[in-house]
C-alpha cells in the first residue's frame, strides 16, 4: 500500500479537498450519543474519505453540522472505531461550528473556507439539499448529494443550469449503480429487447424511524428516501432504450409510524405506479412499480430488504440483494443475520488496513473524487462524465420527476403527468 500512496500522490492529479456536510449516521456512524444500531456503525462517508486520503486521492478534510458540541464525542467515536481498528488511520478533520456553538447556517462558513475546485458531500435532510448545493455551486465547488438529489423538478433543473454555468461536477450518490449484480443486470438488459415491466421493493426496519423521527413525514417521505434507489436503477436501464416516464399515480399505507410517535402525516409504505413510453415510438409502453417501506419488522435478519424484477420483450432479470448466501448466527444478537459486505466491507486486511475499497458504497465515493480531480486537471469535461453514464444531475432528472410526481399524486389524489420537451421537464 505504501507504493500505491507514492504513485497516486506523484503521478495523478492533486488531492481533492472535501467538506462533509452533515455529521449523522451515514457520515460518521454516530447517532444519539454513540455508535448507530444499524449496519453503518462507523459510517460510510467519513471512513471512505479518510481511506481515500490515505491513498493520496483526498487532501484536507472538514466537517460541518449544526451543533458544534457533538464534535468532541464524534472525534472520540472515530478514533476508537476507525483509528484503533485500521492501523491508526488518520481521522482528523476541521470542524464547523465551534464546539460551544449551534448554527444552522454553519455550512456557509465551512463552504466559504474552501477554494474553487474543492468539493463537498451533502448527507443532510432532503429539504436542505438544494440550498446547500446551490450555495456551493455558485462558489465553484463540486458537489456530491445523497439521494434524492432534491425534492422538486424545478430545483433539479435550476441546479443543473447553475452547475453548467460554473463548470462544476454535481453527482448524486446512487451507490446501487455500483452494486456488481445491479451493474451487470443493467448491461444484460440491453440484449433483452424493449422494456416492458419493472417491480422493486426496498425496506428498512421500524428502528430506523427512531433515527429519522425529527424529519420523517415532515421534511420527506419513504419514497424519496428508499424508492429513489430503484427508480434510478430502472431509469439507468431504460433511458438507454429511449423510454421516458409520462405519468405517475401513488398509494400509501399509514398507521405504524404514527403509533411509534412520528408525525401524523408519516406514511409507512409508499408504492408508485409509473407509465413509461418509448420516445419516437409510442406503441412501445411499459409499467414500473416501485415500493418502499420503513416499517419492516425489527428482526427481519437484514437491515435493508431489496430486490427487483425486470422484464423485457426478450427476457427477464430477477435480483434479491437482501440474502446473499452469507448468514451469521450470533448469541449476542439473538437471531440469524444476513450481512452485506458487498456494500461496505469493514474487516481489515492482513496488514490491519481498511480493506473495503471494492465495496460499492466506497466505489461511489471514489468515482466522485476521481471525477472532480479529472475536471480540475482538465482531463475530463462535464459532458464526458455525463456520457459515461455516471449518476450526474443530467442523468438523474427523470428520477426526481418521478419522485415529485409521486408525492404530488399522494397529496392531490390524482395521476400526475410528466412532460419533457427539448431537455426541459415539467409536471402537469
Amino acid at each position: 500500500m505504501e507504493k500505491l500512496v507514492s504513485l497516486s500522490s506523484k503521478a495523478g492529479p492533486e488531492p481533492l479537498n472535501v467538506l462533509m456536510v452533515g455529521t449523522g449516521e451515514y457520515t460518521t456512524g454516530f447517532v444519539g450519543g454513540g455508535a448507530s444500531g444499524s449496519d453503518k456503525k462507523v459510517g460510510v462517508v467519513g471512513l471512505s474519505l479518510f481511506d481515500l486520503r490515505r491513498r493520496g486521492k483526498v487532501g484536507k478534510l472538514s466537517m460541518v453540522g449544526t451543533s458544534g458540541n457533538k464534535f468532541p464525542a464524534i472525534r472520540e467515536h472515530l478514533h476508537k472505531n476507525i483509528s484503533q481498528v485500521y492501523n491508526n488511520l488518520d481521522t482528523s478533520f476541521d470542524s464547523f461550528p465551534a464546539n460551544d456553538t449551534r448554527d444552522a447556517n454553519a455550512y456557509k462558513t465551512a463552504i466559504d473556507a474552501l477554494s474553487p475546485g474543492d468539493a463537498i458531500t451533502i448527507f443532510t435532510p432532503d429539504t436542505t439539499h438544494y440550498p446547500i448545493a446551490m450555495y456551493a455551486v455558485e462558489r465553484g465547488i463540486h458537489v456530491m448529494i445523497t439521494k434524492p438529489a432534491v425534492k422538486t423538478l424545478a430545483h433539479h433543473q435550476e441546479l443543473l443550469e447553475a452547475a453548467k454555468k460554473k463548470g462544476v461536477y454535481v453527482y448524486i450518490e446512487h451507490h446501487k449503480r455500483y452494486d456488481p449484480a445491479y451493474a451487470d443486470a443493467r448491461f444484460k438488459s440491453k440484449s433483452l429487447g424493449d422494456f416492458n415491466y419493472f417491480y422493486s421493493y426496498m425496506s428498512q426496519p421500524k428502528s430506523q424511524l427512531e433515527t429519522f423521527k425529527a424529519w420523517a413525514g415532515v421534511d420527506s417521505d419513504i419514497s424519496y428516501y428508499l424508492n429513489s434507489h430503484h427508480i434510478d436503477i430502472c431509469e439507468s436501464m431504460v433511458q438507454q432504450q429511449g423510454f421516458m416516464p409520462v405519468k405517475v399515480s401513488a398509494s400509501a399505507s399509514k398507521g405504524t409510524a404514527t403509533d411509534l410517535g412520528c408525525d401524523p402525516a408519516t406514511e409507512d409504505t409508499i408504492s408508485l405506479l409509473v407509465h413509461w413510453v418509448k420516445k419516437g415510438d409510442e406503441t412501445k409502453r411499459a409499467t414500473g412499480v416501485y415500493t418502499a417501506s420503513w416499517t419492516a419488522p425489527q428482526k427481519a435478519g437484514v437491515h435493508s430488504n431489496q430486490y427487483f424484477h425486470y422484464m423485457g420483450s426478450k427476457g427477464e432479470i430477477r435480483i434479491d440483494q437482501a440474502k446473499r448466501g452469507y448468514d451469521v448466527a450470533d448469541d449476542s444478537v439473538g437471531q440469524l443475520m444476513w450481512y452485506n459486505p458487498f456494500y461496505m466491507r469493514y474487516a481489515p486486511d492482513e496488514e490491519g488496513n481498511f480493506a473495503g475499497q471494492t465495496g460499492y458504497g466506497y466505489v461511489s465515493f471514489e468515482k466522485f473524487v476521481d471525477g472532480c480531480r479529472a475536471v480540475k486537471a482538465g482531463t475530463a469535461t462535464l459532458d464526458d462524465l455525463d456520457q459515461r453514464g455516471l449518476p450526474t444531475l443530467k442523468n438523474t432528472v427523470a428520477t426526481t420527476a418521478i419522485l415529485e410526481a409521486g408525492r404530488r399524486a399522494l397529496d392531490e389524489g390524482r395521476e400526475v403527468g410528466i412532460v419533457e420537451k427539448d431537455g426541459v421537464w415539467e409536471l402537469v
